[in-house]
């Protein structure tokens, strides 16, 4: 058996937080706290470390730019895979959920053979993997080949995730067509007539939309797998994605919105990017201001997984809510959005995802991780 304590940890839990704690980690669970014998375990000293736990992030587009770098410029999907994998490790993530995009009107990676083929490669990587990665698959509903790509990643257990997203122009991220084709312009350098026909089959693809969501959502529900809504604007949105069966609202662009996801029971995520920038990079509502009102359940990498610590570490003095309260928006909130009862906490039964923050003149770092009880990171920052 493979035991180890953690002690004198200032341990961030549910609702408290407490000083000078034991951690007794048996194989991959928390065995107990503050345990009166720990037997032949090997002991960490974890003094002046916080220890919480490991982060979860239901949306990171990272791998997407592991695998293409720059527009047209691929590396293998092993070593793309594995660089995210210790990437997310450093950041303090102990389950990833890799946001893959199904939008065949898009080039690279977005392409559907291309990121059907990602996800395959996340699931192949995992066996040697530092932490648990898993796909979320994005569909743009517009299209009308994915849904068969898409089914048979869910039934063959490769995707974790789905989630709706429609990058039409005139709702939702682009409120009109001039900032779609900025955003084509700059991500994949599309000249105006590349613009006319993605808008012309998003067009003709319209009418199919909730009939293609309606069987993509029974299947999902089927295999057990969350769904989430992309980019809600309107409570009415909300409304037709709740009675898909969906628990996730991400980004709502509005208080509004927010507001109608959580009287629908849906989790509302929010970049943490936007929190640690203070902004939307798309002009929309700022995170803060969700935190703020009480209407943020999850916060996710997105563009950065690296900002979600140093993001969840301001918000008691930016937002006025407590230390565990910061936390639990990128443990235990989103762990269980996701379905995922056996993380998200430091209590006895858990999975061991624990991470070890030192905090270096007010900016966090992680200096040890432990994934489902085994060792994932180990980096000092300094002999103190």
């Amino acid at each position: 058996m493979n035991r180890l304590l953690l002690t004198h940890a200032t341990v961030i839990f549910a609702d408290a937080v407490a000083r000078d704690v034991g951690v007794l980690i048996e194989n991959d669970r928390i065995a107990a706290l503050d345990p009166a014998a720990s037997g032949a375990a090997r002991i960490i000293d974890l003094r002046g470390r916080l220890l919480m736990p490991g982060l979860v992030d239901l949306h990171c587009d990272a791998l997407e730019k592991e695998v293409e770098p720059r527009p047209g410029v691929h590396f293998p999907l092993d070593f793309a895979c594995a660089q995210a994998d210790k990437r997310n490790a450093s950041a303090g993530i102990t389950t990833v959920y890799h946001a893959l995009s199904f939008a065949n009107h898009e080039l690279g990676v977005r392409n559907n053979a291309f990121a059907a083929e990602i996800a395959r490669a996340v699931h192949a990587w995992q066996p040697h993997a530092l932490i648990d990665n898993r796909v979320h698959a994005r569909y743009e509903v517009t299209d009308e080949t994915a849904p068969a790509v898409l089914a048979g990643l869910i039934e063959d257990g490769h995707a974790h995730l789905l989630s709706f997203m429609d990058h039409s122009p005139g709702q939702g991220q682009f409120r009109d067509v001039e900032a779609y084709r900025d955003y084509l312009a700059r991500t994949y350098k599309m000249d105006g007539e590349a613009l006319k026909q993605i808008l012309e089959r998003k067009a003709d693809a319209a009418p199919g939309v909730m009939a293609r969501m309606e069987t993509l959502a029974q299947l999902a529900r089927e295999h057990g797998i969350a769904i989430a809504s992309h980019d809600d604007d309107t409570p009415a949105k909300v409304a037709s994605v709740n009675a898909l069966g969906a628990a996730i609202s991400e980004f709502p662009i509005n208080l509004e919105t927010a507001t109608a996801a959580r009287q629908q029971g849906l989790a509302t995520l929010f970049g943490a990017p936007n929190i640690l920038r203070g902004k939307s990079q798309a002009g929309n509502m700022r995170a803060l201001d969700a935190v703020k009102a009480g209407l943020a359940d999850c916060l996710c990498g997105d563009y950065s997984p690296s900002a979600l610590l140093p993001s969840i570490m301001r918000l008691p003095e930016q937002a006025g809510i407590s230390l565990p309260a910061a936390v639990a928006l990128v443990t235990r909130n989103p762990a269980r959005a996701a379905g995922l009862a056996d993380r998200g906490e430091i209590a006895v039964g858990q999975r061991a995802d624990l991470i070890a923050v030192k905090d270096l003149g007010g900016l966090p770092q992680v200096e040890r991780v432990w994934s489902s009880g085994k060792p994932a990171l180990s980096a000092h920052f300094d002999h103190a």
